[in-house]
C-alpha cells in the first residue's frame, strides 16, 4: 500500500514528467521467456505446476499462446471467439489468478499472444449476431464485410460457404433443417447453426394460420397473444439503423418477443404442436422438390446466402485470414472495436497480471502502427495512473489520466527512431523478408525473431557447397528449378484459385479509380486484373504501410518500385504504362482534379491491395513453395530464403549487431508453433551441406533400393521424385534419438504419414486439400509404410540407419552451439515448450504434442544432485557426452546459460557485442563473441561445420582444435576465465599485442565455451 501523500492538481505535471523520466529505468523486457501452447489438455492449473521448473531452468516470463475464448477445443487460440472471457476449456478465473500468483512467488513474468486481426466465427455471438439481423446488427461494421459486393444477388448478405455440395443438392437431401428452441428459429447443417432473422419468423408463424385460429377458437386468450407476437415482428422496422440508442431499444425488443413466444410455445399444447408442425412442412420431404420452396424462400430472406465451400475463393465478401473461411477478419481500426476487443487485456494489465504482448499477424490490419500507437498509449495511462497514490480525488485522478493520454500522443507521434522507452514490452509477428526491415516507427520492442532463426541456422549450413547441392538435386528429381520462379508461379496460382475473390475485389475498385482518371480511363477491368496478379506475384515483401498519416517512407517505395520493375520484365507483351498507373496509384499521386472523395477512395485501394499482399506472399511462399523445393529443407522456414545457402560468421555477427542497435529487446526464437521443423530437426538435415558427395550417394541408393515400392498412377510413379527426395531428408531430421520401441516406432511412422500428406498437399502438385487425389494419397502413405518395415525394408534400413548415425551425431553439436548462441546473442531468448530436450518436431500439429515435463524435471533434479557446489562435476560433464542422445546434454545448457543471464541481466540485455576471430586450422570451424558492460566481459565460443573437423565418432572437444587459438586484441594482461558450464579456468597469452587463448583449452572437455572473465588479486 503506498504511503505516498494524495496528488494535488498543482502536481499533476510533474508527476507525468516524473514518470516519463523513469520510463528509461524500467525493466520492462523479459531476461528469457518459455512458450507453452494453452489448450484443453494443458491448462492454467497445469502452468502453475511447472512454475518452479521454468525458475529453476533459469526463465523469467511465462510465455502464452492465445489463451481467450476461442472454438471448443481449439488446439491453438487462435480462433478467438469471445475477447472479453477467459476459454473456459483452459480454466476459470481462479485459476487463472492462481497460475499468476505462481509466477510471482517465483518472480517470473507473463507475456500474452493476442490476435487484434481476426475472429473464429463458431461459437461467435457477434458473428451470430451478424448473421441473424444483417446490417442493423451492432456488430454488423466490427467485421471487415463487403455489404455490397460485385456480385448484385450477394448484396446485404454475407457469403457462407459451407456446404460440402452445391446448395440445390444440400437443401433436397434435407441436410438443411429448420429449428426452434428457446424462443429462436435456427437453420442446422451437421455441426453448423445458422440463426434465422427475427424478420422472417412470420414467414413460419403465420404458415397455415387458419388452422391455428379455428383450432384455438375456444382459447382467445392465447390465440390473441399469438397474434400479438407476429404483430410486433412484422413491425420491427426494415430500413438500416445508425442511431445506438435505436439498436439497442431494437435489440430489447427483439428479446422480448423472443421471451414471450418461447413461453407461449412451453405453456400451450396446441401452438406448440402447430409450430413444430410448421418446422416440419418447411424441412419438405425427400423426392418432392417443390416441397423445399419454403425453406429455400426463407433463406432467400436471411443476411447470409449459404453456398458450396468451392465457391468461396471466387465470390466471398469478408476478409479472412489467409484463406481460413472459419477466421473473419475485424476491422480492428474503428475506435469502437479496438475498445470493445480490449477490455478484458487491459484490465489484466491495469491488475499486473500481463508484462508483455506478443501481436499476432500484424500485417493484417488496416494501419499497424496506428494499432500500435494505440496499444502503447493505452499502456502507458494505465501504467502511469497505477501509480496516483491512494486518497487522490477523483477529479484529479481524471485530469491526470487526460493528461498522460495527451502526453502518450505527443511522445507517439515524435518518436521516429526505435528504442527502449516504451511502457509497455510488446513484440510483433512480423515476417521480414530479405533487405528488409522492421518499420523505425513503431512502438514496439522488436519481432518474434524468426529473422534471428533463419540467421543462426544458415550458419551451420556450408555456403561452399551450394551449387553442388542445385545439381544434386536437380539430378534426383529430372529438372532444374529456381525457388524464385516457383514462388512467382505459386503465388499466382493462389491468386488464381482460393484467393481469386480478393484480387477480383481489387480490381474493380482499380478500374473505377481508372475511370476517374482521363489518362487510364481505356485500361480494362481485366488489364487491370493482369497487371495486380504480377505485381503482387513479384512483390519481394509480405506487405507495405501506406497511410493517410505518413509520407511516404522510402521502404514502402523501394518495394514498389522492386515489385512494378520485376512485373514489367515478366510481361513483355503487356503494355507497360499499366504497371506506371498502378504505381502511381500504389504511391497515392494522383490528378489535380480528383476530389476528397475521389482521394479517400484511391487511399482505400491502396491500404486493401496492403492486406491482400501479406496472405498472398504467407500462401504462395510458406504453405506451398516450401513445400515444392526441397534443395535443403532446413532452409525452408519461415522468414527464410532458401536461395540463400548459409551465411558468413561476419554476416552472422552484422546482424547481432544491428539487432543490439535498434531493437536490443527483440525476440530470439528457433522453435516455434509455427515453424516447418524444429530447432533441433534443421540442426541435423544443415550437416548434409557439408558431405553433398555422400548425401547424394545414400538418396541415390535409396531410391533405387525403394523403387519397387512405389506405384502408377496415371503412368506416373507414386510419390514423385521430388517428395521422394523430402521424405529421406524429414526421416533423417525426425528419426528418433534411441532406438525405439515396436509401439513408438508406430507411432513414428503414423507421425511420418501424416507429415508428407501434409507436405504434399500443401505443395499442391500432385495433391491438395481443396482438390484431394486419394488415389496419391494413398500410394504415399503405402510407401512411406513400405520402406519402415523392417521386415520387408531390411536393406534400405540398415544402410539408412548407418547414414543417420552419422548426421544425428553431428546435429547434436549443431543443436548445442545454436543454443547456447540464442541465449548468449543481442536480444531476448525464447524457448519453445519441451525444446530445452532434444525436440525432434515437425510442422503443426506435429510440434503441439503435450510435453512430458515430469521428465524434464526428473531430468533437471538428477543434473543438479551432481553437481559440486555451483559447478558440475567432471564425472558429470563426462556422462552428459557420454549419453548425449539422451538429451540431458542440452538441457544442461539450456540450464547453465539461462541462469547466467539472469545473473548478469544488463550484461546480456545492453552489453556491448563484439565479434571475435580464431586463428590456426579450425579458425573456419568457430562462432565465437563477446559481450562487454561497466567492467563485466563474458566470451561465447561455439564449433560449427564439424563434418571436416572431427571423425564420426569424435566429439570436438580436446585436441580437435589443437593449434588454434581465439584472438582478443583489447584484453588486458593478467585475465582468465571461467567456463560457466564447465567451471574449468582458461588463461590466455598476449602475444604481438593480442591474446590468443587455445581453443584446446576453451573446449578442453566440453563442446561449448561461456567464459566469465577473472580478474586476478
Amino acid at each position: 500500500m503506498s504511503q505516498r501523500a494524495p496528488l494535488e492538481e498543482d502536481r499533476i505535471d510533474p508527476f507525468i514528467q516524473s514518470f516519463i523520466q523513469s520510463l528509461s529505468d524500467l525493466e520492462i523486457a523479459p531476461t528469457s521467456t518459455y512458450r507453452v501452447q494453452f489448450n484443453y489438455q494443458f491448462r492454467f492449473p497445469d502452468a502453475a505446476q511447472i512454475i518452479p521448473y521454468l525458475n529453476d531452468l533459469g526463465i523469467t516470463h511465462l510465455y502464452a499462446s492465445p489463451y481467450l475464448q476461442a472454438r471448443p477445443k481449439s488446439l491453438h487460440g487462435y480462433d478467438i471467439c469471445n475477447h472479453n472471457a477467459l476459454n473456459p476449456e483452459i480454466g476459470s478465473e481462479t485459476d487463472h489468478a492462481e497460475m499468476i500468483d505462481a509466477l510471482r512467488r517465483h518472480h517470473l513474468g507473463h507475456i500474452l499472444d493476442i490476435v487484434p486481426n481476426h475472429m473464429g466465427v463458431t461459437e461467435n455471438q457477434w458473428w451470430l449476431d451478424v448473421l441473424e439481423n444483417g446490417r442493423n446488427s451492432p456488430y454488423a461494421h466490427y467485421f471487415d464485410i463487403d455489404w455490397h459486393p460485385i456480385k448484385k444477388e450477394l448484396s446485404g448478405k454475407v457469403l457462407l460457404p459451407v456446404l460440402g455440395n452445391q446448395y440445390g443438392q444440400v437443401l433436397e437431401s434435407q441436410d438443411l433443417q429448420l429449428r426452434f428452441s428457446a424462443g429462436a428459429f435456427w437453420i442446422t447443417y451437421y455441426d453448423n447453426r445458422f440463426p434465422v432473422s427475427p424478420r422472417s419468423y412470420p414467414k413460419i408463424l403465420r404458415y397455415r394460420l387458419d388452422a391455428l385460429e379455428k383450432e384455438m377458437e375456444d382459447d382467445p386468450e392465447n390465440i390473441q397473444e399469438y397474434h400479438g407476437i407476429t404483430l410486433a415482428l412484422l413491425h420491427l422496422p426494415v430500413e438500416i439503423q445508425s442511431d445506438p440508442q435505436r439498436i439497442a431499444e431494437e435489440r430489447r425488443q427483439i428479446d422480448w418477443i423472443k421471451r414471450r413466444l418461447a413461453k407461449l410455445y412451453q405453456g400451450e399444447e396446441k401452438i406448440r404442436r402447430f409450430i413444430d408442425e410448421n418446422v416440419a412442412f418447411f424441412n419438405g420431404k425427400k423426392g418432392e422438390p417443390r416441397s423445399f420452396d419454403l425453406l429455400d424462400q426463407l433463406l432467400n430472406e436471411q443476411s447470409y446466402r449459404l453456398s458450396y465451400w468451392r465457391v468461396a475463393s471466387d465470390e466471398i465478401n469478408y476478409r479472412r485470414f489467409f484463406d481460413v473461411n472459419e477466421l473473419a477478419s475485424i476491422s480492428m481500426e474503428r475506435k469502437e472495436v479496438f475498445e470493445e476487443t480490449h477490455q478484458l487485456l487491459f484490465r489484466l494489465i491495469r491488475e499486473g497480471k500481463l508484462d508483455g504482448l506478443r501481436v499476432d499477424h500484424p500485417d493484417g490490419l488496416f494501419d499497424p502502427i496506428d494499432y500500435f500507437r494505440r496499444l502503447q498509449k493505452r499502456c502507458w495511462v494505465l501504467r502511469g495512473t497505477a501509480r496516483i497514490p491512494e486518497g487522490t480525488p477523483e477529479e484529479v485522478k481524471k485530469k491526470v489520466e487526460e493528461k498522460f493520454a495527451e502526453a502518450a500522443d505527443r511522445f507517439l507521434a515524435s518518436r521516429t527512431r526505435p528504442g527502449v522507452r516504451l511502457p509497455f514490452y510488446v513484440v510483433v509477428e512480423k515476417i521480414l523478408s530479405k533487405g528488409e526491415r522492421l518499420p523505425e516507427r513503431w512502438p514496439v520492442h522488436g519481432t518474434v525473431g524468426y529473422e534471428y532463426l533463419n540467421a543462426v541456422n544458415a550458419l551451420f549450413v556450408d555456403s561452399r557447397h551450394a551449387k553442388r547441392f542445385d545439381q544434386i538435386y536437380a539430378d534426383f528429381i529430372g529438372t532444374k528449378s529456381r525457388f524464385s520462379d516457383i514462388v512467382y508461379e505459386r503465388k499466382k496460382f493462389i491468386m488464381n484459385t482460393t484467393m481469386a475473390s480478393e484480387i477480383n475485389v481489387l480490381s474493380h475498385r482499380l478500374n473505377r479509380l481508372s475511370e476517374k482518371d482521363r489518362l487510364s480511363r481505356d485500361f480494362t477491368l481485366y488489364s487491370l486484373r493482369d497487371a495486380i496478379r504480377e505485381v503482387i506475384a513479384c512483390f519481394p515483401i509480405y506487405r507495405t504501410y501506406i497511410t493517410r498519416f505518413e509520407r511516404l517512407e522510402e521502404h514502402d517505395r523501394k518495394f514498389v518500385e522492386m515489385a512494378v520493375t520485376k512485373a514489367k520484365q515478366r510481361s513483355p507483351a503487356t503494355d507497360i504504362s499499366i504497371f506506371d498507373y498502378l504505381k502511381r496509384t500504389l504511391f497515392l499521386q494522383y490528378p489535380e482534379y480528383f476530389t476528397e472523395e475521389d482521394r479517400r477512395e484511391q487511399l482505400a485501394f491502396v491500404q486493401k491491395f496492403q492486406q491482400c499482399t501479406g496472405p498472398i506472399m504467407a500462401k504462395g511462399l510458406e504453405d506451398t513453395a516450401f513445400y515444392v523445393y526441397n534443395r535443403l529443407v532446413s532452409l525452408n522456414e519461415v522468414g527464410g530464403d532458401p536461395q540463400t545457402f548459409g551465411i558468413s560468421a561476419g554476416d552472422f555477427h552484422k546482424q547481432n549487431a544491428e539487432r543490439l542497435e535498434r531493437w536490443p529487446y527483440s525476440m530470439l526464437t528457433t522453435s516455434t508453433h509455427d515453424t516447418k521443423r524444429s530447432e533441433d530437426v534443421r540442426a541435423r538435415i544443415n550437416v548434409l551441406s557439408e558431405m553433398p558427395e555422400e548425401w547424394q550417394a545414400a538418396a541415390t541408393r535409396w531410391a533405387d533400393l525403394n523403387r519397387s515400392k512405389k506405384v502408377e498412377i496415371e503412368g506416373e510413379p507414386a510419390p514423385d521424385a521430388n517428395e521422394e527426395y523430402l521424405l529421406y531428408q524429414t526421416l533423417l531430421g525426425a528419426w528418433p534419438l534411441r532406438a525405439p520401441s515396436p509401439n513408438e516406432y508406430q507411432e513414428f511412422k503414423k507421425r511420418i504419414q501424416a507429415y508428407m500428406t501434409k507436405a504434399s498437399k500443401e505443395a499442391k502438385v500432385n495433391t491438395s486439400w481443396i482438390s484431394p487425389n486419394e488415389a496419391y494419397d494413398q500410394a504415399l502413405s503405402t510407401f512411406i509404410e513400405a520402406i519402415l518395415d523392417p521386415g520387408s525394408s531390411t536393406p534400405f534400413l540398415e544402410d539408412f540407419n548407418d547414414f543417420q548415425k552419422t548426421v544425428s551425431h553431428f546435429g547434436i553439436f549443431n543443436s548445442l552451439s545454436q543454443t547456447l548462441l540464442k541465449i548468449a546473442s543481442p536480444g531476448v531468448p525464447d524457448l519453445y515448450q519441451g525444446c530445452e530436450l532434444f525436440d525432434l518436431s515437425l510442422v503443426d500439429p506435429d510440434n503441439r504434442r503435450p510435453v512430458d515435463y515430469p521428465l524434464r524435471i526428473r531430468r533437471l533434479e538428477e543434473i543438479k544432485k551432481e553437481m559440486m557446489s555451483d559447478l558440475p562435476s567432471p564425472l558429470l560433464i563426462q556422462r552428459l557426452l557420454r549419453e548425449k542422445e539422451e538429451g540431458l546434454i542440452k538441457l544442461f545448457v539450456t540450464w547453465r546459460a539461462l541462469n547466467c543471464r539472469r545473473e548478469h541481466r544488463r550484461l546480456f540485455l545492453n552489453g556491448a557485442y563484439l565479434p571475435r576471430e580464431a586463428a590456426g586450422p579450425a579458425r573456419e570451424h568457430l562462432i565465437a563473441f563477446s559481450r562487454r558492460l561497466n567492467g563485466e566481459h563474458l566470451i561465447v565460443a561455439a564449433p560449427r561445420l564439424l563434418v571436416s573437423l572431427i571423425d564420426r565418432s569424435e566429439d570436438p572437444i580436446g585436441a580437435a582444435w589443437e593449434g588454434s587459438d581465439l584472438l582478443l586484441e583489447d584484453e588486458p594482461s593478467g585475465v582468465s576465465y571461467r567456463n560457466v558450464l564447465t567451471g574449468e579456468r582458461v588463461e590466455g597469452e598476449r602475444e604481438n599485442g593480442k591474446v590468443r587463448i587455445p581453443l584446446a583449452s576453451i573446449f578442453q572437455t566440453f563442446p561449448l565455451g561461456l567464459l566469465m572473465e577473472q580478474i586476478d588479486g
